[in-house]
């Protein structure tokens, strides 16, 4: 490094289902929706992140509007490639005199086969990545929350993204145990568009159902502060007249009810392979929650009892494995990260 670290850009990301984040020097510079418009005609890239957003569900045949990963993974290699410059290029909106080299940490899920891991990587490269690591997501929401990874003792972590909820054990800084379930924020948004056509007959799109899940999503049919009531305008499916629908928090508990027992299910499974030690270690700490999921009403409340260890919400939780990984930027010794 040395006289010519200024060439260096070390950048760490966050390249989730719903979310990419990108942290600079410790800092969020971009925090924008995994999502590009694309012109059908020329291919090229029209619009990124919140502008894509914006025209998601909305376009005409000539524009489209992909979300490149699926499940925590890349389904569309050319859009997430598009996606990924298109975001670097938010932080260099300078023409500096020289290009930097960018070296970057991306974070990736616990259960990647080979190919998902090549396909990030290539990714990464083909958007200018010259030096590109990879972390496992629930090792980044460690580092993180603030958890000493490199400890002799066992951490628990539960990270509820976009496309996996991934759960891990962890201790002298490797994974001991873990399990990456495709199950979390997309899954719950899909149940809550299956209830309103189920329940109310009216049909709504994705980002109406994200917008109730933000507004009243709940893990529990009681809560202390309950939210008020969110009010639904849509189309009635018999008979395409518009309707407007109050949804309360019970009913989304309701039909998130079967999505979150498969995650408790799951982070069961995590800990009957748990070496009985590291088992003590956890019950003493608790587990910890992270990623956008665990933003859920009354989540940790309902997992504490279900399974009898107390669960603790991270700080920041959305911002968890993403801060992870601009600290894991910092120590590349780290025998966890994959060249």
């Amino acid at each position: 490094m040395g006289l010519f670290s200024f060439l260096t850009q070390e950048l760490a990301i966050d390249l989730g289902t719903a979310n990419t984040i990108i942290l600079y020097n410790e800092k969020i510079v971009v925090d924008q929706p995994s999502i590009v418009a694309i012109d059908q005609s020329t291919g090229k890239m029209i619009a990124i992140g919140e502008k894509a957003r914006a025209m998601h569900g909305k376009t005409h045949e000539n524009i489209k509007t992909i979300r490149p990963l699926r499940d925590g993974v890349i389904a569309d290699f050319n859009a997430a490639e598009q996606m990924i410059r298109g975001m670097i290029s938010l932080i260099n909106t300078k023409n500096p005199v020289f290009t930097p080299s960018l070296r970057m940490v991306i974070g990736i899920p616990s259960g990647s086969t080979e190919v998902e891991i090549r396909a990030v990587r290539d990714s990464a490269e083909h958007a200018g990545g010259r030096d590109v690591y990879l972390i496992y997501e629930p090792m980044a929401a460690a580092l993180g929350i603030g958890l000493d990874v490199m400890a002799p003792e066992g951490s628990m972590v539960v990270d509820i993204g976009g496309g996996t909820t991934e759960i891990a054990v962890i201790a002298l800084g490797g994974i001991v145990c873990n399990k990456s379930v495709r199950i979390a924020g997309d899954g719950f948004t899909a149940d809550i568009q299956a209830y309103m056509r189920q329940q109310h007959n009216v049909k709504i799109g994705e980002r109406t159902a994200e917008d109730i899940k933000i507004n009243v999503g709940s893990a529990l049919p009681d809560l202390e502060n309950p939210p008020a009531d969110y009010i639904v305008r849509g189309p009635n499916l018999m008979t395409a007249l518009p309707i407007e629908v109050p949804v309360s928090y019970q009913e989304i508990a309701y039909c998130l009810d079967k999505s979150l027992s498969k995650i408790e299910s799951a982070i069961f499974n995590v800990l009957e392979q748990t070496p009985p030690e590291l088992y003590a270690d956890i019950v003493q700490k608790g587990i910890y929650l992270a990623g956008g999921g665990a933003l859920l009403r009354g989540l940790d409340k309902r997992l504490s009892e279900k399974v009898n260890i107390p669960f603790h919400v991270a700080e920041d939780p959305l911002h968890a494995v993403a801060r992870g990984t601009s600290i894991a930027i910092k120590n590349l010794s780290f025998p966890f990260l994959m060249r």
